[in-house]
């Protein structure tokens, strides 16, 4: 017998659920290792880029968020793009604290980042026709 939590949502499915989250986040980190790798001559780790890879899109989420909703009273409909700027940079710092780089060295981990993950990206779709996110690139 298997006990529904909420919407139907299982122990089971939520025990699924976590674990593909984190195999997600192991994913989506290896890009930003080798990247900040690149950028640190060597001196990154795995566990550096799993924090920055946990706590960038947390800091530019609410970064957006705030920055959007200060912007529009300011300045109104325009407001949004402003903010995506500001979120930008406060993910780029992210990167800065936690690989120990200048501003320069954060932007470019998340440029080498960006680019290392299309690249693995689109060999994996080469190879075995799977590209995840599949939206954001034109199918071979």
């Amino acid at each position: 017998m298997s006990v529904s939590l909420i919407g139907g949502l299982t122990v089971t499915g939520l025990i699924l659920f976590v674990i593909g989250l984190i195999i997600i986040w192991i994913i989506v980190s290896i890009p930003v290792y080798l990247a900040a790798k690149v950028v640190t001559a060597g001196k990154s780790t795995l566990s550096d880029a799993m924090v920055a890879t946990l706590f960038g899109p947390i800091v530019y989420a609410i970064t957006l968020f705030a920055a959007d909703f200060f912007l529009g009273a300011l300045i109104g409909s325009g407001a949004y793009i402003g903010a995506l700027v500001i979120a930008f940079i406060a993910w780029v710092g992210v990167f800065r604290a936690s690989f120990g780089t200048s501003w320069l060295g954060g932007l470019a981990i998340a440029i080498l980042a960006i680019l290392v993950f299309a690249t693995i990206t689109i060999i994996f779709e080469a190879l075995l026709g799977v590209m995840v996110p599949a939206p954001f690139f034109p199918r071979l």
